[in-house]
């Protein structure tokens, strides 16, 4: 079978080992020069890190270097994914530089035919037919800037507006005015940088979101809060079982001291309520749609007043005040704006699929309708990867890019289209409930990222052990104790382990 796969990030490059060992085909197009994804060289900004530490973003059988920091920045994130696709023997399978710009069933339904040229190029594409395809193309591939009214006159008069992952050389900002959209963790990371440089830089955030300190107290690591079992039982489920039954039942009240306890010690930490920071809500909000850490540094830029953050507001227009570049913000406030950046959030689609394939991809709202976050029912030879994003995205992509190679084989046994339809629509309505529609289409899982996994594995019989489980409770979740699950799954599908020369999967 000749597989195509769509994007060369953590779960196109993920999808392709795993498929690769499994005995397939496979060809990866990726449109940027580099592997990457969201980490590529061409979209990292500056004060780019990741959320988790290294010990738990990474995949199963290749660990983050030990002398790294504890949250790696962005350039050594892309690194690591160069090393595995060394490691696994993936580059002479990566198109690098490469635009799929169409993806089309054949009259039969039967094969993929996939049109692609060199990427920024006017070149007609170069067409060829594949068994099957998936989609790896990330849910954060294309940003989303506002339709700002003025926009035009703005730029006329000097003024940029450009997405954060656009913002690649911190010097763009020196002796500016820098406005900064949004404030979620890209408009904060940017923001700290900026304001070391820029002439005033001023964040407007629609809403607040409440911030975890990586160190809580400035002595418990965050990981051991958020990135256990534990912590994830706190937010209720889809299906409540065992000892999330009891925290969100019986033992409610002692459930909810705890998120209030922390929320407590993070106010007082950030020193949220002096400069008038605190979110609406609780503090049980901060999963309604992702996690977010405090960026080092923002805070206390914004207390010495190197930043100043406009709370409950947008950018009502952008204007030309005096000569100068400016925007208005919906309260009336003018402020100098030589450069904007958004960190306003990204656009799910795909961009190589026609309307009307989209229309079977899709349930009456929009959302991606895939079993498992995997499998569209309504159309052949097609899956998704990385459409599961998760707190442990390396392990959550190679977790389902397994349960895709064991369903390819013959090793998974699905129910009837009308049971994973009712399946789907009923996550569906959960997750716009819980997030109050911030549920990118229905492809974040955050917080809930083992109880994915669990579902894909144990849906293969392939699940780990409950002493790890057990142990995942109260500490950290080590992706390396899924390392032998792909050689099990083909085990049980009938195949063998290829290996590279120094014994690894490949």
């Amino acid at each position: 079978m000749r597989i195509a796969i769509v994007g060369a990030g953590f779960a196109g490059l993920g999808a392709a080992k795993v498929l690769r060992q499994s005995g397939f085909d496979v060809t990866v197009f990726e449109k940027a020069p580099d592997v990457g994804g969201v980490w590529s060289r061409t979209r990292r900004y500056p004060g780019l890190s990741t959320q988790n530490n290294r010990d738990t973003y990474h995949f199963s059988d290749l660990p983050m270097p030990s002398h790294w920091p504890e949250w790696p920045t962005g350039e050594q994130v892309q690194q690591y994914l160069e090393s595995y696709a060394d490691t696994f023997g993936l580059r002479d399978v990566v198109r690098l530089s490469t635009e799929v710009v169409a993806a089309e069933l054949v009259a039969d339904e039967t094969e993929w035919s996939i049109g692609s040229r060199p990427a920024g190029g006017g070149e007609p594409a170069t067409w060829e037919r594949y068994d099957h395809l998936v989609v790896a193309n990330g849910i954060f591939s294309e940003p989303f800037i506002p339709a700002f009214p003025g926009r035009q006159e703005f730029t006329a008069a000097g003024g940029r507006v450009l997405a954060a992952g656009e913002f690649h050389d911190v010097e763009a900002a020196r002796g500016r005015n820098v406005l900064v959209v949004g404030y979620g963790k890209s408009s904060c990371d940017v923001a700290v940088p900026v304001s070391d440089v820029a002439a005033h830089t001023d964040v407007v955030a629609r809403g607040l979101l409440w911030k975890m300190p990586k160190k809580l107290a400035g002595r418990l690591n965050y990981k051991y809060l958020t990135l256990t079992r534990l912590g994830e039982g706190l937010f209720r489920y889809l299906d409540p079982k065992g000892v999330e039954r009891f925290l969100h039942g019986p033992g409610n009240g002692l459930r909810r001291g705890m998120l209030d306890s922390i929320g407590a010690v993070a106010t007082r930490q950030l020193k949220l309520r002096e400069l008038g920071l605190v979110p609406d809500g609780s503090f049980e909000d901060i999963a309604r749609s992702t996690v977010s850490l405090a960026t080092e540094g923002f805070f206390e830029r914004v207390a010495d007043g190197r930043i100043t953050v406009h709370r409950d507001q947008v950018i009502g227009e952008l204007l030309v005040d005096a000569g100068r570049p400016a925007a208005r913000l919906t309260d009336g406030t003018v402020l100098a704006a030589d450069l904007v950046i958004c960190g306003t959030g990204f656009r799910q689609r795909v961009p190589f699929f026609d309307e009307t394939l989209h229309a079977r991809l899709e349930d009456g709202a929009g959302n991606f309708a895939l079993y498992r976050h995997i499998l569209p029912i309504d159309v052949p030879r097609l899956t998704f990867a990385g459409y599961n994003s998760s707190f442990f995205s390396p392990l959550s992509a190679e977790m389902a890019a397994v349960w895709t190679a064991a369903h390819l084989r013959g090793g998974v046994t699905l129910p009837s289209r009308e049971r994973m339809r009712e399946d789907v629509r009923r996550r569906l309505a959960w997750m716009v409930e819980r997030t109050d529609g911030r549920h990118a289409r229905g492809t974040n899982i955050i917080p809930f990222s083992m109880h994915n996994i669990d579902e894909l594995l144990d849906e293969l019989g392939l699940n780990v052990g409950r002493l790890t489980r057990a142990r995942q409770w109260l500490l950290p979740v080590d992706p390396r104790s899924y390392r032998g699950v792909t050689a099990r799954m083909l085990a049980r599908t009938g195949g063998s382990v290829r290996r590279s020369a120094v014994g690894d999967p490949v």
